[in-house]
Formats: structure tokens, sequence, C-alpha cells
């Protein structure tokens, strides 16, 4: 009841009070309510990813000025929330393993080369194609083959029957877009194609969710090798896949400096020499740097090594 002395102020002030206070405490229920909403479809403001990253960014500060352990959120669960923000963020190209990586083989080769290259590369799916990488016509399951090698069955001189299908997406294709599809068809291995309907890449489900977990490695993988390894007099030993971001800031921000639209310094060198360069062959860049290609094939070049520019010649004074 309100008298006239203003209690009922104070009251409706103590409601409010309560309101805002219940509010407050509410706070984080509506930001894991917006990071749902955000991942799994919701209509939110388009300022919803800054503001959880905003919180994000606080709860990280606060982790690191309180000395204690006991944190709501681990280290893990904030770096795992980070790439969760930006997954939609990537095409599927940006992902894919290359063509150049790709591990395939060709629908007619002898049943023994199956067996082969599974024991090899320790893949439970593998690209088939007819004639070239372009022509794709399904994948071969481990199991399938190792079903007959285990039952000691005759060797089928046909593998096609054995045979599924990927997906075939196009190389712009959103990477979460492509995470609902393969999980819609049950399907776990996705061919990347370009715009003329060439093979661009290949991505798996185990590639995508490592964008949000990280790197899964198990048994069968190889431990990873640097891409720039630095040796004596300033010489650099480089895998052809090096980004050129990475070259330019690990190297010397001149190696970056090209007009043509080229990502990796293997494209570099397919530009400085205007052919696929051939092993041995040294190619000048414009910074002075020397471009030595140290392994190739006919297709591409693997690894480079690269010599810094020669130092003037000072005069004397």
């Amino acid at each position: 009841m309100t008298d006239d002395n203003g209690n009922g102020g104070a009251t409706e002030n103590t409601v409010r009070s309560n309101g805002t206070a219940n509010r407050e405490a509410d706070e984080p229920g509506q930001i894991w309510r917006k990071l749902k909403a955000l991942l799994f479809g919701g209509e939110e403001d388009n300022s919803l990813r800054a503001q959880i990253e905003e919180v994000i960014d606080e709860h990280e500060n606060d982790a690191e000025s309180d000395s204690s352990e006991d944190g709501d959120i681990s280290p893990v669960e904030v770096e795992m929330l980070r790439n969760l923000l930006h997954f939609s963020d990537n095409r599927v190209d940006d992902i894919a393993v290359p063509r150049a990586d790709i591990i395939a083989i060709e629908v007619s080769a002898p049943f023994s080369e199956f067996v082969d290259i599974f024991s090899e590369h320790g893949h439970s799916r593998i690209p088939v194609y007819r004639d070239n990488l372009d022509t794709i016509i399904g994948m071969i399951h481990i199991k399938d083959i190792f079903a007959i090698v285990a039952k000691g069955g005759t060797p089928p001189t046909d593998i096609t029957p054995l045979l599924r299908q990927p997906r075939f997406v196009p190389e712009s294709m959103g990477v979460l877009d492509l995470l609902a599809e393969m999980r819609a068809t049950r399907t776990h291995l996705a061919i990347i194609i370009d715009e003329y309907s060439g093979t661009e890449g290949l991505l798996t489900i185990e590639d995508i969710v490592e964008e949000i977990v990280g790197e899964i490695e198990d048994e069968h993988d190889d431990e990873p090798i640097p891409m720039l390894v630095q040796r004596a007099s300033g010489i650099w030993e480089v895998d052809a896949r090096a980004e050129l971001d990475d070259v330019g800031k690990e190297i010397d921000p001149a190696l970056e400096e090209i007009d043509e639209d080229v990502d990796t310094i293997g494209g570099l060198a397919f530009v400085l020499a205007g052919h696929i360069p051939t092993q041995g062959e040294i190619l000048e860049h414009p910074s002075g740097w020397r471009l030595e290609i140290r392994e190739a094939d006919d297709r591409k070049v693997r690894k480079l090594r690269l010599h810094p520019p020669e130092e003037p010649v000072g005069t004397e004074a």
C-alpha cells in the first residue's frame, strides 16, 4: 500500500532494483542463448558475433588477472568458442586439401593397388578417378576392400560395384553449409570443384571438425614438417605450399610483392618462370632473392631454396 510519505516510490525503486538485478543475473544465460542462436540458427542482430567475442575477451582478461585456475571456462573451450564464431566465415576452398595433395587411385588399377594405397596412407576413404583427377567417379571405403581380403575372397576385376558417391560441391560453398549437407546425406567426403568443373580439392568431416576443435592427429599421421627452415648464410629451405603471407612475415616482406594473384611460394615460382619450373632452375625475384627449385615434377614445384640478395659492394670513402 502506498502512503503519503513516498513509501510506494521506495517500493517501486526496490522492484526496479530487483528487476535490474534479475536481468543482470540472467545475462550469462542470455549470452549462451544468443550463442546457440548464432550457431544453430536464429534471428539475431548482426552485431551478436562481436558482442560474444567481446564477452570472451573480457573473460580472458579476467582470467589473466586472477591467479586462480578455477575458471568456469577453460582456455581450450575459449579457443573453440573463437573458432566457432569465425567458422561460418570460411569457404570450402579455404580449408580443403589442395588438389596436389589428394591421394586417389585410377578405377582400372588392379585390386592389389587398392590394398596397397590403403595400407600406405591409412585413409578410410580414397577417391577413385577415370583417366585423370578431374574425372572422379566415386570413392572406395577401406572396409569394402578389406572385407574381401579378410574373407579370402576372389579379388574383383571391376571395382565399380564397390564405389560410393562423395559430395561434389563448388569451391565458393560455405563450410557451414557443407557440414550441414554432409550430415544430412551421411557423407564423410566431399570433392571441391572449380568453375570449370575440375577437381580443386578435397574435404572430409574430420577436416571440418578440426576447424573448431583444432588438429586431430592419430597413429597414422606423420610428424608435421616445418614449411620454412632457416639454414646458414641466410638461406631458407621452403615447402612450395608455404603461404606468401607467412614467407613475407618470416623471411622478407619483399617476397610478397607480386602483381599476380598467387597465394603460395610455389605459385610465385610459376609466375617468375612463366612456366612450370624444373628441378635445378634458379629464378630471380625483383627484390634480389633467388628461388632455386629443389624438387619438382612435370606438374608442380615441391621444394625450393631461397638465397638472400647479395650485399652491394661498398665503396671506400
